[in-house]
């Protein structure tokens, strides 16, 4: 016998089924395959600008560490 309780926090396992063909079916996985495709070469476009910039960064920085070394070599050599 069912108590209120049961009733109540019972969960109904039914879930929505579809059936599709088969061409259905591969031009669905090739519509899939390609947005992935597409998200790749984003990321990598994403990644590649992002590591331009630090590069671009670094050597920056690079510059102005040896120009201010240099400078303090120089000031000490006086």
């Amino acid at each position: 016998m069912y108590s209120m309780f049961d009733l109540l926090f019972e969960t109904p396992s039914y879930r929505p089924v579809y059936v599709i063909s088969d061409s259905e079916m591969k031009e669905l996985k090739k519509t899939q395959h390609q947005e992935e495709l597409d998200e790749i070469t984003k990321q990598k476009v994403r990644l590649e600008d992002a590591f331009k910039a630090q590069l671009k960064h670094l050597e920056e920085r690079e510059k102005e560490v040896k120009k201010e070394l240099k400078v303090l070599s120089a000031s000490k050599d006086k």
